[in-house]
């Protein structure tokens, strides 16, 4: 039998004895008492409570906590993954991290711009453990902001996994998936670092001097 017991436990970044952390998914379930419910009403609570944004990415120890992503409001799929998998912790569902690279094919100019690259390396979801099966849920883009790129919102009914659609709403491609970094118990940041190195090397402090020159922000560290 699995041990689930590293999936449910607090860690160095998924703080889920933290005290906001505790009170945010108590808050996000209401009443619910059965896991997939909770579950469900746990993924809407941060898919949309907390915009996306791609644009402040900060990588230092303190900046990977659940507790400091909850506690600025905003976040991009790693953050947000985590502030859901901390809470699930808390409210005895087994959680753990899933990444993989994706390439968008409607990324904003912007975006792109940035990373120079259509690659979004290291995208992170949720993986729950409910009705004795691990389920995917990518909490990531709120509906705002699918409205904006006329993608349809990704649901999640706590049974089948969620993950970023393939088409957009005029059925052209949106998102592939093309490499799976497999999956962890706590945020793997010294991995993170080496992956998002190879494939950013201009986003990061060693490089402050050319992104600022290109108006770009480096991650923090």
């Amino acid at each position: 039998m699995e041990d689930f017991s590293k999936y449910l436990a607090p860690t160095e970044f998924v703080d889920s004895d933290n005290p906001t952390i505790v009170a945010f998914a108590y808050k996000s379930v209401g009443t619910s008492t059965a896991p997939i419910e909770q579950a469900v009403k746990l993924y809407y609570a941060v898919r949309d409570h907390f915009p996306y944004n791609p644009y402040e990415v900060d990588l230092s120890k303190h900046g990977l906590k659940a507790s400091t992503a909850l506690a600025r409001g905003y976040g991009y799929c790693v953050e947000k993954a985590n502030i859901m998998a901390a809470c699930a912790r808390v409210l005895g569902i087994p959680s753990r991290f899933g990444f993989a690279d994706v390439r968008n094919h409607v990324g904003t100019g912007k975006l792109m711009e940035v990373l120079k690259s259509d690659v979004m390396a290291l995208h992170g979801y949720v993986e729950l453990y409910l009705n004795e099966k691990w389920v995917k849920a990518t909490p990531a883009f709120n509906k705002a902001l699918c409205e904006k790129l006329n993608v349809a919102p990704l649901e999640f009914n706590g049974k089948d996994d969620s993950i970023f659609q393939e088409n957009d709403g005029d059925g052209g491609r949106f998102m592939e998936y093309v490499y799976d970094h497999g999956t962890y118990a706590d945020l793997p940041r010294e991995y993170m670092i080496q992956v998002l190195r190879n494939h950013y090397p201009h986003l990061f402090p060693e490089n402050a001097d050319a992104a600022a020159a290109a108006g770009m922000a480096v991650f923090k560290m």
